[in-house]
């Protein structure tokens, strides 16, 4: 696997164990449906919320913050695979769309932000 697929994967994984430190339950991690994925499906402590979350790890900001990678196209294709995902299992719950980035390359050096609600599909 390329360095950058682990460190993505490292990512996730930390933002995963974030989230369930937090008191969410993760439903998904990597769920896909064609070529469209969905990086963490989680459910929120309270069970009212499913919380779609978008993972972007950067070792550095140097070029670029890894939010900046979540653009217009990106983000319509996180509302079909939510749309998707949604109607396969019959959710029920409110729905929002998290982004969480991770800066660095170990839990040591890693800073981790999470930004609830930070979009909405719909509105794009």
């Amino acid at each position: 696997m390329a360095a950058h697929n682990d460190l993505g994967q490292w990512g996730e994984d930390f933002a995963a164990d974030y989230l369930q430190s937090k008191g969410y339950a993760i439903r998904e991690r990597d769920w896909h449906q064609g070529k469209r994925d969905l990086d963490i499906v989680a459910v929120t402590a309270d069970q009212a919320t499913v919380v779609f979350v978008e993972v972007k790890t950067r070792a550095s900001e140097e070029i670029t913050s890894p939010k900046d990678a979540i653009d217009v196209r990106k983000i319509r294709n996180l509302g079909a695979a939510a749309n998707a995902y949604v109607k396969e299992n019959n959710v029920t719950e409110e729905l929002r769309f998290d982004i969480i980035t991770v800066v660095g390359t170990s839990p040591a050096d890693a800073v981790l932000t999470h930004e609830e609600d930070a979009f909405n599909p719909l509105l794009i």
